[in-house]
């Protein structure tokens, strides 16, 4: 059976990473959380006290990219790898509401995305990959074989991370979700450098209203007739 590359890339919190590990666990590919990357990578600005005064200082964090090392690995009991910062398993501390806030600014800096695309297209150089984030069917997989761009209402983007938060223990506002959630929409679709946008031959899937069995299985079949080539 031929392998392809499937891209899906999408808003926050519209559930990208979750479909896509189950399609990589049911073909059997290789599954890459490239939105986990830019927040490794912001993390290591935080700790680094790359921002000062509510700024983020770009020269201080673009000057030591160098010393950050990105790496996934599975761990025992685990079924999808996680991220590794300079050997160490950040998978809990990069979801915090702190990496959330700094997330699309360190992401919109041109270093940090060269970088970070010289990575995803080595991991996704032999196919059988599916992948997530902001630019993967413009700009890292241009040539994807499946392209899904997927989209929710914002309200209802930041009800989930809402409830997410809430059964993690952590005291979080919806009104402070929402301001986030809509402040990455902002900056992510107007950024200068690789700006999140649906590429045209995109499947666009809204799912606002969808579960995520059946959101799952439009997917899957989507991969089925690419694989196929029936489309």
């Amino acid at each position: 059976m031929k392998k392809i590359t499937i891209a899906i890339d999408g808003f926050s919190s519209t559930g990208k990473s979750t479909v896509a590990k189950q399609l990589a666990a049911y073909l059997g590919y290789i599954y890459v959380d490239t939105g986990a990357m830019y927040r490794a990578v912001t993390l290591f600005a935080l700790r680094e006290g790359c921002m000062k005064n509510a700024v983020l200082e770009s020269k201080k964090l673009i000057d030591r990219l160098e010393e950050i090392k990105l790496e996934f690995k599975i761990e025992l009991g685990q079924n999808n790898a996680l991220i590794y910062l300079n050997g160490e398993n950040v998978e809990k501390e990069i979801r915090s509401m702190d990496v959330s806030q700094w997330v699309s600014h360190v992401a919109e800096l041109s270093e940090v995305r060269k970088k970070l695309v010289e990575l995803q297209q080595q991991m996704g150089k032999n196919k059988g990959v599916v992948m997530d984030g902001r630019d993967i069917g413009t700009v890292v997989f241009p040539e994807a074989e499946l392209k899904i761009f997927m989209t929710a209402d914002a309200k209802e983007r930041a009800q989930r991370r809402f409830l997410e938060f809430q059964e993690k223990g952590k005291s979080v506002s919806f009104e402070e979700i929402y301001a986030n959630v809509t402040e990455r929409d902002r900056i992510d679709t107007t950024r200068a450098d690789s700006p999140l946008i649906k590429a045209d031959d995109a499947i666009e899937i809204d799912n606002t209203q969808t579960n995520r069995e059946d959101q799952f299985h439009t997917v899957l079949q989507l991969a089925k007739d690419r694989i196929a080539g029936r489309v």
